[in-house]
Formats: structure tokens, C-alpha cells, sequence
């Protein structure tokens, strides 16, 4: 065994062709639970059965679903710009695969040499960048279909991602500058450090989530997860009461399996990244078990076995973190209703994008406060200015609210049940003429 390790640990085409392969054949392997769990989740908040014919639990549902589908006829409608109408499922697809090629799943044994695919010092940069690709093949399927309603929603896509992607390369950013690193693997290392960096609690583990900007950054990123993914209520370039399908209306068989396979990947690696960045990565709990052993000694037991399981299972933790964003997905789908367009643009670029740069100034703020105070004050300067930043934006978004009058433009004129009764006279009566 001694010559695949020594394989894994070269810098190799080889080595790195193996590292794809297990990052991709698992992404693939985890789309039919994906859609299998959505759909019966769904039942579940819908008070209905869900699938539950095909196979056990309805398991091989999605398996038949996606059967079907790839072999229906393909019919390619008459003047559709072939070249393009052929890219665009590939740039739909491609992207959401490639993306994760940075997540580490592991910081021991076989899993620090199986992954990441490529330790990239750039990682971060590298998510936005192939991100940003995935509109491409919206927009393309939308302008190749020769069809206004799909080019309509090629366009409301490309102005979607775009608007949503600015504010999450802000949330991202805000972690970069407070760990120092673009790279993955460094940022769940910085995550493993004590608490907001005092010492008195270096038993618990410093995940982004547990500090006051990366809060922020988390919730500004989640939203914008579900914008960049198309979910509801972010599902405006697919509105079928609107556009018929959106983009992909011109598309059959296993062109259109394509679109809906890319949306299900991007999901999955989006909370992927979400896992990493805030949640602690591949880490199982948030505490640092040899800190807790020499703090409480009569844990020794329970402290060695929780190592043990959050070292040598890391990757289910990960899955399981996923498995949980890919729940919040689905209860926002049964939740909420779509957004209007003005109300989709209103929240990115008026509320996430401001919210995501002041959260970058506020940790420049503490970043230069702890060089300068310590961990301790530098945590109390950084939580003083976010509650007075909040209370400053609460009071300037009243006032905007109060310029106007809210019921103003909403006033509904109510029409009658009952239809107006209409009375008709009687005609005249016409006098008899006397005989002169």
C-alpha cells in the first residue's frame, strides 16, 4: 500500500485525476438522495404522501424520474441558434462541479491526501470566479431558444446572479480579511483556535458563525446561496406564471436534465462552502477535546473518542452539515412565496450589499483593534459598533419608510357581491286623440 500513498502524495496529472474522480463520484452519487429527500420532505410540510410506489420509501423515484426523461424525444425547435443551444446545458451543468475543487474533507490520514482536489492559495477567489461562469449557460439557453419568454428569463438570471453575487463576495471577504487566507484548508484551521481569540476559552473552537461578523456574513451568504441557485423565493428566471418555464422552455430530454441536475450540484456545493467557511468544515462539535481533557481529566474517555470519531469520520460531518443546509433549502421552498422582481432587487442591492460592506469595514475594525487592544477588547469594540450600526440603519430605513404613506398605493376599491338592481321605467302612456 505504501506505493499509493506515495501516488496521492505527489503533485502528479495522476495523483490529481484520482483526487477528481473521488470529488466528483460522490457529488453524482448524492443527487438521486438529493431529489428523493427533497420531494418527500416537501410531502411531509405538505400534509401528503410523497413518492412511495417505486422501490422502498419511494428510494428509486428520482431514478425512474431521470430514466424518462433521458430517453423522451429530444426536439429542437426551428430557429434556435444551434452552437449556443448545445453550450448552454454544458455551462448550466459544469460549473457547480468543478466549484468545490478546494473544499478540504479531511485534516488527517487518507482524507489530507484524497482532498482537497487542489489546495488552492486562492480558493475563495476561485469559487467566485467559477460562479460567475454558471450564468453564462442561463443566459445562452435563454437567447438561443427564440423564445421571448426564455430570453426573458435568461436576462432576469443574469441580472439576479449578478446583483446577489456582488454581496457575497463582500460575506466572503469579511472572512478572508479576519483569517488571513483565501484558502480553504486555512480557514477551517483558523476555525480550530480558541474562541474570538482569548485564551480562557480555548476548550471551545472559533467557527466563523460563533463571532459577531461572521453572523452577518453567514446570513448575508445564505441568502445570497439561495439567490445564486435559483431556489424559491429566489425562482424568478423560472416563474411559470410568468415565463412558462424561463430558460430552459425550450429544452427536452436530456438537455433539460441537465439544467435541473446543475441546480440540485450548485446546491449541494454551495452548502458545501457554507459548511466550511462558517460552520467548522469537516469538524464534528465545536470544541477542542484535548483542552477539555486537561481542563476535566474525568472526561479523558469521552475526549478521546470524540477526537477519534471527529478525526477519522470528518467527511460525514460534513455531509451531515450539508444535509442540513440542503434541509434549510427545502423548508424555504414550502415556506415562502416568490418575490416580486422589484422586491428581488430592493434586497440585494439595498439591503445585503450595504449590510455586507459595512461588515467588511466592521471587521477591519477589529482586526486593527486586536493588533492593538487584544483578542478580549477587540471582540467588545467589535460587538459595541455592530449594535450601534444596527441601531443606525434601523433608524435610517424608518425613516425612508416614513416619507410616504404605506397604504397609499395598496387602497382596494371592493366591488359589490350583489349587482346593482337597474329599474327601468315603464314607458309613457300615450293619450287617444279625440275626433274633432
Amino acid at each position: 500500500m505504501g506505493w499509493i500513498h506515495d501516488v496521492l502524495a505527489a503533485k502528479g496529472v495522476f495523483a490529481a485525476l484520482i483526487r477528481a474522480v473521488l470529488w466528483a463520484v460522490p457529488i453524482l452519487l448524492l443527487l438521486i438522495p438529493a431529489i428523493w429527500f427533497e420531494r418527500r420532505l416537501l410531502a411531509w410540510m405538505q400534509d401528503r404522501r410523497g413518492p412511495n410506489r417505486v422501490g422502498p420509501f419511494g428510494l428509486l423515484q428520482p431514478i425512474a424520474d431521470i430514466t424518462k426523461l433521458l430517453f423522451k424525444e429530444e426536439v429542437i425547435p426551428d430557429g434556435v441558434d444551434r452552437f449556443t443551444y448545445v453550450l448552454a446545458p454544458v455551462l448550466a451543468l459544469m460549473p457547480p462541479i468543478i466549484l468545490g475543487a478546494g473544499i478540504p474533507f479531511g485534516a488527517y490520514g487518507v482524507y489530507k491526501l484524497l482532498t482537497p482536489v487542489s489546495d488552492l492559495s486562492v480558493g475563495v477567489l476561485y469559487v467566485l470566479g467559477i460562479s460567475s461562469i454558471g450564468v453564462y449557460g442561463l443566459v445562452l439557453a435563454g437567447y438561443s431558444g427564440n423564445n421571448k419568454y426564455s430570453l426573458m428569463g435568461g436576462l432576469r438570471a443574469s441580472a439576479q446572479l449578478i446583483s446577489y453575487e456582488l454581496a457575497m463576495g463582500m460575506s466572503l471577504a469579511c472572512i478572508v480579511l479576519a483569517t488571513g487566507s483565501l484558502n480553504f484548508t486555512s480557514i477551517v484551521r483558523s476555525q480550530e483556535q480558541p474562541l474570538w481569540g482569548i485564551s480562557s476559552l480555548s476548550w471551545l473552537q472559533n467557527w466563523n458563525v460563533f463571532t459577531p461578523f461572521g453572523f452577518l456574513a453567514a446570513i448575508v451568504f445564505v441568502v445570497c446561496m439561495f439567490a445564486e441557485t435559483n431556489r424559491p423565493p429566489f425562482d424568478l428566471p423560472e416563474a411559470e406564471n410568468e415565463l412558462i418555464a424561463g430558460y430552459h422552455t425550450e429544452y427536452s430530454s436530456a438537455k433539460f436534465v441537465s439544467f435541473l441536475m446543475g441546480e440540485y450540484f450548485a446546491m449541494l456545493v454551495y452548502g458545501t462552502v457554507f459548511a466550511t467557511v462558517f460552520l467548522g468544515g469537516y469538524n464534528l462539535l465545536p470544541f477542542n477535546w484535548d483542552t477539555v481533557e486537561a481542563h476535566v481529566p474525568a472526561l479523558g474517555g469521552l475526549c478521546h473518542f470524540m477526537a477519534w470519531i471527529s478525526n477519522n469520520l470528518a467527511p460525514l460531518w460534513l455531509i451531515g452539515k450539508v444535509a442540513a443546509t440542503l434541509f434549510a433549502y427545502i423548508w424555504v421552498r414550502a415556506t415562502l412565496p416568490r418575490l416580486r422582481y422589484d422586491q428581488l432587487m430592493n434586497l440585494g442591492w439595498r439591503t445585503l450589499l450595504p449590510l455586507a460592506v459595512a461588515d467588511l469595514v466592521l471587521v477591519a475594525i477589529w482586526v486593527l483593534a486586536v493588533s492593538t487592544y487584544g483578542a478580549g477588547w477587540g471582540m467588545v469594540i467589535a460587538v459595541v459598533l455592530m449594535l450601534v450600526g444596527l441601531v443606525v440603519y434601523v433608524n435610517i430605513v424608518s425613516v425612508g419608510r416614513r416619507k410616504s404613506d404605506p397604504l397609499a398605493s395598496r387602497s382596494v376599491t371592493m366591488v359589490s357581491i350583489a349587482p346593482e338592481r337597474v329599474v327601468i321605467p315603464e314607458p309613457a302612456e300615450v293619450q287617444p286623440s279625440g275626433a274633432g
